[in-house]
């Protein structure tokens, strides 16, 4: 309003102008309170992990109740605690899997094997469990909402968007919600990027730094220009809510913060937190530094997410990965 008291225009057009978007105001106020979200039963697998812990207090404060998938008795009880019912299983436990996606109004699965030097296995794995809740919603428009990386899709004009395919992807798990969606069932994708970033974290970036501890050097691939996107848990944690709960059948959506840092960056601030020399490596020396990492450090992954943000409303608010890095990553 201010903008539009300080301009030179005309006092009638002015006058209309402010009119015009006061109704435009209240029109949209008057569909926000319309709108009314469904009160959802939702069966999150990975409920005590990382990004599913995220989601399952996301869920509840939203209204609706959960049902978390807990593979231990310290999962279960951490699930519980936060006010949801358990399940009590793993991502093998399929019959587990069946009678908690029958009970569900609809299911976010997060959970993964996170072992990634059997990482053909951990995919096989996810695959068989989509396929096992999914075939338990057939027929029933109930929503599964399917967690898939970033890493490795191709890129278009120079990003990974909404339309980029999986064809190289080493993460199959799209392409078995995207299959489920095919034969009638209403799945849809959440891709995260490289770094789902916030205190706990014990992924990629996490595993840079303790390499670098390690060997006495911050490395970067090659030159380290490529670059990796990045979500804050907690926006990523919004937006599987919204996507449950819009349930948009076949929909891809990109869980992206920042669009994306380069890897030199990401290694300048680890040698200058920890008073390291910062170095290229490539070849032998690169594998060595980055361990099982080596076959994805490489890789290109700036991102955007202008689809996702217009299609559901999500909009990221949380601090970037550099901030979050300096914030929480060094701390013992």
């Amino acid at each position: 309003m201010k903008q539009l008291l300080n301009t030179q225009t005309p006092p009638l057009l002015l006058a209309t102008t402010i009119v015009d978007s006061a109704t435009s105001v209240f029109s949209l106020l008057q569909t926000f309170a319309s709108t009314k979200t469904e009160i959802m039963k939702v069966f999150v697998t990975g409920a005590s992990g990382f990004i599913g812990s995220a989601v399952v207090k996301e869920l509840l404060s939203a209204g609706h109740q959960v049902i978390g998938l807990a593979r231990s008795e310290a999962s279960a009880k951490k699930i519980s605690d936060a006010g949801a019912e358990v399940a009590l299983g793993t991502l093998e436990d399929l019959a587990v899997l069946k009678q908690a996606a029958s009970q569900a109004d609809g299911v976010i699965h997060t959970a993964f094997f996170h072992d990634f030097t059997q990482y053909l296995k951990a995919a096989e794995m996810d695959k068989t469990a989509i396929n096992t809740m999914g075939e338990i919603l057939m027929g029933t428009n109930k929503p599964i909402v399917v967690t898939s990386g970033m890493l490795g899709l191709p890129l278009i004009n120079g990003l990974v968007t909404e339309e980029s395919t999986t064809q190289n992807s080493p993460r199959i798990s799209e392409n078995a919600a995207l299959a489920l969606a095919e034969n009638g069932i209403n799945a849809s994708v959440v891709r995260l990027p490289p770094s789902v970033h916030d205190k706990g974290d014990k992924g990629f970036v996490p595993f840079i730094i303790l390499q670098a501890r390690k060997n006495g050097i911050s490395a970067y691939p090659e030159e380290g220009k490529n670059h990796w996107s990045s979500v804050h848990r907690l926006d990523a944690a919004k937006l599987f809510r919204l996507a449950v709960e819009k349930a948009a059948k076949g929909t891809l959506y990109n869980a992206v913060g920042d669009t994306g840092i380069e890897l030199k960056q990401i290694a300048e601030l680890i040698g200058e937190t920890l008073d390291l020399p910062v170095k290229s490596v490539s070849g032998e020396e690169m594998t060595k530094h980055f361990d099982w990492m080596s076959r994805f450090i490489t890789m290109e992954s700036i991102a955007t997410s202008f689809k996702t943000q217009e299609q559901l409303g999500w909009q990221p608010t949380h601090i970037g990965l550099l901030e979050d890095m300096r914030e929480n990553y060094f701390k013992d």
